[in-house]
């Protein structure tokens, strides 16, 4: 497993497509980050650290609204062969009204909106809707 976020959103992606009610991921501290950030936004419901195997596991619960996914799509940005950096001020522009860009700054993950709030950029990860 070589992009960890990668594989984490694109697995909650698939999960809530599929209507799965949980994803069970390995554990990175970037992924936990993402997942409470995405809890934040109204994503996912419950996020939890589990130990199967001797293997340390993040469990999240996605989250439905009238038996419709929240996530119904996921488009990755930043990629290991090529990563994308913005500033504050280039963040608007890569938003829509009903997209949540994900970032990963040096005051930690955030979403666009907080990250222009604090005036920090840094690579954008993914945009979810």
């Amino acid at each position: 497993m070589n992009y960890v976020i990668g594989d984490f959103v694109i697995q909650l992606k698939n999960a809530s497509l599929a209507r799965k009610k949980a994803v069970v991921a390995p554990y990175a501290n970037l992924s936990k980050a993402v997942a409470k950030v995405l809890k934040k936004e109204g994503f996912l419901d419950e996020i939890k650290e589990e130990t199967i195997d001797g293997h340390r596991m993040l469990s999240v619960s996605l989250r439905y609204q009238k038996r419709k996914p929240a996530i119904t799509d996921v488009h990755l940005i930043s990629k290991p062969s090529l990563r994308t950096y913005v500033n504050a001020s280039e963040i608007a522009r890569t938003q829509g009204k009903a997209t949540i860009a994900v970032i990963s700054t040096n005051v930690g993950v955030l979403t666009g909106k907080e990250a222009i709030k604090k005036g920090v950029g840094g690579e954008l990860l993914f945009k979810i809707w």
